[in-house]
């Protein structure tokens, strides 16, 4: 009660109005930190507590009880769509004590843009893209805009905490906070942290502040959890049709999507029939392909086509309609979708959330299944494995239902450890080097190196970065001209670089392909990369079309809609799987235990994976003679760690073991032929770990491994040192040598 008497007359109101009967326990803690500390605070609960409101109740309240002279507070979200919905639901709230809500990214109208421009105040909602916009070409006007800022509120901090965009974030924190003399408070928010204290000092970063984290008991209740399996060829077998008993308080209607139907899609198509759902995909090339493949069986049963999509390469308009249907209590309607509707939107009275295949972490899964249980309904999520039918004659690594054992441990990893991956904060940024050495010389106009290097290398993310390695940055990017030398010798932005400089891509971080925009008539669908020739197909918006027009010169594709198929296309989506994840797979394979949230197809399918992997020793041995000269290894190690195994193999070893026809599945196994025999194998490895190992020797002769967006215009040298020390998990590798010598194989 003292924080809700704290709070301000309107906030107060607010809760009367909404029948709330006490504040929550996040609110409580919230409050404490926030009223009674001058600190940073990060606040992490579970979904739907109410971290928002958390947060800003006190907030609000010191901005109405001492109004700023310019935005007072500036809140910034990962996805377009988050910062929509919470858009509207801050609007309604401030709206009673006058307190200004103003919103801006790449969607909203110019019009509302310049009205905060004309009048800075109240709470400013913005993606990071759009901030470094903003600094970019606003630069005169940051003081004026945020001379009283107060508060950084950044939401699903988590999604910032393993790559340049939460590098780019903090960096852009600092440079605000510089240019118009503030230092003000930042307060994340996130429901998957997995290492809280390395996120709060992530948090603190040059603020010269500590950050608070209330410890917020986790709220009881039951999760709604399924997995089932299928294989995607053909018409369900008798013995694998969906029986759904297993779960008893979950609908058992029978599957009757149409005759020789994808099982898995069949699945899905019935049991979101009347309902409200989400279905996510890891891909928006499986997202254009589920949408497509459900309407038609509507189409197929005469039924009215029920399924909407949402990925970000769709059209506002597309996006902003799901989004609204799926907010409006009286429509049942499913939304198929990617990541962009992940984190922290309130979509209403959702029933159910189905996952296609294992996400790549415990976060997004947690994320996902986050999205239901709202309105004190439980979380659901049903897990629908596909997986092509081994053939008979087929080696063992590609028996392995790899999805279905990675979703297990994925959820295994929660329930009995509530694990979830820890920030990966000790990369060499040298990608975002370049992109905040560039856009500072933009907006900033001529320095003199020293001055550049000041304002760039003293941003907190920049603290392994040597004076060495920029000097040399600087030197390559005048070569480039990228950056050009004045007669009075400062640097200004070079011609080359204002072409990078000056286009809208420039100001994300992480990686983009070139993007085309498809148009219907008036009607914008969304962008495509790669387009195909005039007559030929596109799939996008969960429906096909036939291009008629391709503008290469303005990247433009006009096109008609027509029925079929075809698959889409729209870049690389890789997975950063965590070691931890491959070791609790490896456990999954070993144990007896029964899962609970299984299925009647996917209990059948981890049986026979676990005969086959006791049969084998996959499980128990890392090393698996496949016959005569081909070898299997089966490391457990995450991406990273078994991307760097894999060339410590082909780089340290080959030679000495007579290693051919590497094959890497990453992250699961690596086949090879081999000369040598086990015991050599062993040995030869083990030899070659205890030998100093400077990870630049793991870079291929001529190799100059691109990895994120704005590699291409580094030195080659930089690329390289970069990729070895910040990306290549060396440590985790060798360390996993060293245990296949300190236990037998047959039992490792």
């Amino acid at each position: 009660m003292n924080i809700f008497n704290r709070y301000a007359p309107f906030i107060q109101d607010f809760i009367y109005q909404n029948s709330w009967e006490s504040l929550r326990a996040i609110q409580v803690a919230a409050g404490d930190a926030i009223f009674n500390t001058d600190e940073n605070v990060l606040l992490t609960a579970s979904t739907a507590s109410g971290k928002t409101e958390a947060a800003f109740f006190p907030i609000l309240t010191q901005l109405y009880e001492d109004p700023p002279r310019s935005v007072g507070a500036l809140y910034i979200g990962p996805l377009k769509a988050l910062i929509n919905d919470q858009f509207s639901r801050l609007n309604d709230l401030c709206a009673q004590a006058d307190i200004p809500v103003w919103h801006w990214h790449g969607d909203v109208p110019q019009s509302h843009k310049s009205r905060l421009l004309k009048h800075p105040s109240g709470i400013l909602q913005i993606t990071p893209e759009s901030l470094e916009a903003l600094l970019l070409h606003k630069h005169a006007a940051i003081a004026r805009l945020f001379g009283d800022l107060r508060y950084v509120v950044i939401d699903e901090v988590h999604s910032l905490m393993r790559g340049d965009r939460g590098g780019q974030t903090l960096c852009l924190i600092e440079r605000l906070s510089r240019m118009a003399g503030v230092n003000p408070r930042r307060i994340g928010l996130s429901a998957t942290i997995g290492d809280p204290q390395g996120t709060g000092e992530f948090l603190a970063s040059g603020t010269g502040r500590g950050t608070v984290i209330p410890k917020i008991e986790a709220r009881g209740g039951k999760w709604r959890l399924s997995m089932e399996h299928f294989y995607v060829q053909g018409p369900q077998s008798a013995q694998d049709k969906v029986v759904t008993n297993a779960l008893p308080t979950l609908d058992s209607a029978t599957d009757t999507a149409p005759a020789n139907a994808d099982p898995g899609i069949g699945y899905i198509f019935e049991h979101t029939r009347g309902k409200k759902c989400l279905i996510f995909v890891n891909s928006r090339e499986e997202c254009e392909a589920v949408t497509t493949t459900l309407r038609q069986y509507c189409e197929a049963r005469h039924e009215p086509d029920r399924f909407l999509i949402h990925h970000g390469n769709l059209s506002a308009s597309y996006r902003e309609t799901a989004e609204a249907v799926m907010k409006d209590d009286d429509q049942f309607q499913t939304t198929v979708t990617t990541a962009t509707l992940e984190l922290g939107i309130d979509i209403g009275r959702l029933e159910r959330a189905f996952q296609i295949d294992a996400p790549f972490t415990v976060s997004s899964f947690l994320q996902r299944m986050g999205r239901t249980g709202r309105r004190d309904q439980p979380p659901e999520m049903w897990f629908v494995m596909r997986e092509e039918q081994p053939e008979a004659r087929a080696m063992l690594p590609t028996t392995v239902p790899w999805k279905l054992i990675q979703g297990i441990a994925l959820v295994q990893l929660y329930l009995e450890e509530r694990w979830v991956e820890p920030p990966k904060l000790d990369r060499l940024p040298f990608s975002l080097l370049y992109h905040q050495t560039m856009s500072t010389l933009a907006s900033c106009g001529e320095l003199s190196p020293a001055a550049l290097a000041a304002r760039v290398l003293s941003l907190s993310c920049f603290y392994r970065i040597t004076q060495e390695d920029y000097k040399t940055l600087l030197r390559h990017l005048i070569e480039i001209d990228h950056i050009q030398r004045t007669e009075e010798g400062g640097l200004i932005v070079g011609l080359a670089g204002e072409r990078i400089v000056n286009s809208f891509k420039f100001y994300a971080v992480f990686q983009e392909d070139e993007e085309y925009t498809v148009r219907c008539g008036s009607q914008e669908l969304g962008t495509i990369v790669k387009p195909p020739p005039a007559g030929e197909k596109i799939a996008l918006a969960g429906h096909v079309w036939i291009v008629e027009e391709v503008d290469h010169k303005r990247h433009l594709i006009y096109c008609e809609q027509v029925k079929g198929k075809v698959p889409a296309y729209f870049g690389e989506c890789p997975g950063d799987i965590h070691t931890k994840v491959l070791e609790r797979m490896r456990r999954v394979l070993q144990e007896h235990a029964a899962y609970p949230y299984l299925m009647k197809n996917a209990v059948a399918r981890l049986d026979q994976a676990r005969h086959t992997a006791a049969n084998s020793g996959v499980a128990c041995d890392p090393l698996i003679c496949l016959g005569g000269d081909m070898w299997c290894l089966f490391p457990w190690l995450g991406t990273y760690a078994f991307l760097a195994l894999e060339r410590f193999l082909k780089l340290k070893c080959a030679s000495q073991l007579g290693l051919s026809g590497l094959d890497s599945s990453r992250p699961y196994f690596i086949q090879f032929k081999m000369k040598a025999d086990r015991e050599e194998f062993f040995r030869v490895l083990s030899e070659m770990e205890k030998q100093p190992l400077d990870p630049m020797e793991l870079v291929y002769p001529n190799e100059v491994p691109l990895f994120e967006k704005y590699d291409e215009f580094l030195p080659a040298e930089l690329v390289k040192k970069g990729f070895a020390h910040g990306i290549l998990g060396i440590d985790e590798m060798r360390a996993r040598i060293r245990s296949w010598q300190n236990t037998r194989p047959d039992l490792y």
